[in-house]
């Protein structure tokens, strides 16, 4: 098991991939959008191999604004290695009494992935 990535929120993405390509070197990869959750973002990818998700919130009302903050830590991710790990925690975690805010699924940026919470609350994705 390793760390896949952190996340973090932020009003302003351009801005924030603009600061980690200059003074960080990271290479961006593709801009993801899905309108119909009003969500943007972008993966950093750095020399070491470490990647950093950046994310915002666009094209939302009063009547669909999220309850997630827009800027600051979002989650953290861990790579498991296959599928059947990821249903396995995610059940083995549930099972303890964890929160399990989504179940197994194929995202449409193309994780397999779930979310669970830590016992302080924080997000935890458990992707392939």
């Amino acid at each position: 098991m390793h760390l896949e990535h952190a996340a973090i929120w932020t009003t302003d993405l351009e801005r924030l991939k603009a600061f980690y390509v200059q003074y960080f070197g990271a290479t961006p990869g593709a801009r993801y959008v899905n309108d119909r959750r009003g969500f943007a973002s972008y993966f950093l990818s750095f020399d070491s191999g470490a990647r950093l998700e950046i994310m915002t919130l666009i094209g939302l009302s009063a009547t669909n604004a999220p309850t997630a903050p827009v800027v600051g830590y979002a989650h953290l991710a861990f790579s498991l290695g296959a599928t059947e790990r990821v249903d396995a925690l995610t059940a083995e975690l549930r099972t303890a009494g964890y929160a399990v805010l989504s179940l197994p699924r194929w995202t449409g940026d193309g994780y397999y992935e779930s979310v669970v919470l830590d016992p302080d609350g924080n997000q935890i994705e458990l992707t392939v």
